[in-house]
């Protein structure tokens, strides 16, 4: 029998709680599949928690959804209005697939218009070897390496950033990236909602009518 994790453990209630909201909301398995962009069956997995529950879904999720990440991911709303700090080394970590850890900086913001998070890219021989794995969202967003080196591909084009770097693209547009230079890479990504809107509020109905994301 497999040992279960405390982040297999919360994954699953990821999972639940995407389940919930989409009952409630009254959208089937095959509405949520075309407003998150991935196939059904995919989707099944997902929400039953056996598929890659990556950040980009559960956004893609959120948005669908008419709620904010971090009702999904912890269950509660943000409360804060005012301001949020987060200290080094804090932050709501997601776990995500293919090598990247996630940690939100403003999850307790209540009406944010943009998702701040802070990244560490683990770095692997095979990923050197392999095409980067590409994904697209609504927005834009700004990357900003703190250390190690970042290879960043938006649409043909490939850069690869240093400590300092920063890159700012139309993230509707396929982008990937993996760290280089045989040590993990950690960032800072910023994603801009395009309309200003805060992200806990947009309906589905608006999500309907936007580019939807592929999972990362």
């Amino acid at each position: 029998m497999n040992n279960i994790t405390g982040l297999d453990l919360r994954l699953h209630e990821v999972a639940e709680r995407i389940r919930e909201l989409r009952m409630i909301t009254g959208l089937t398995p095959a509405e949520m599949a075309g407003l998150t962009d991935v196939p059904l069956e995919e989707y099944l997995l997902c929400e039953s928690g056996e598929g890659d529950l990556t950040f980009a879904f559960i956004y893609r999720c959120a948005i669908a959804l008419g709620v904010d990440v971090t009702d999904i991911i912890e269950g509660k709303s943000p409360t804060l209005r005012s301001y949020t700090v987060t200290r080094a080394g804090g932050g709501q970590r997601i776990q995500q697939a293919h090598g990247m850890v996630y940690y939100g900086l403003a999850s307790s913001f209540r009406g944010r218009i943009s998702e701040p998070l802070f990244v560490r890219a683990i770095w692997s021989e095979e990923a050197q070897n392999s095409e980067i794995e590409l994904t697209t969202h609504t927005g834009q967003e700004c990357d900003i390496v703190v250390s190690g080196s970042l290879k960043v591909r938006v649409g043909t084009h490939q850069e690869v950033l240093g400590p300092g770097d920063s890159i700012y693209y139309d993230s509707s547009t396929p982008h990937g990236m993996i760290a280089v230079g045989g040590e993990d890479c950690t960032f800072y990504a910023i994603v801009l909602n395009p309309n200003g809107e805060n992200l806990e509020t947009i309906t589905h109905s608006d999500a309907a009518n936007t580019p939807a994301l592929v999972p990362a």
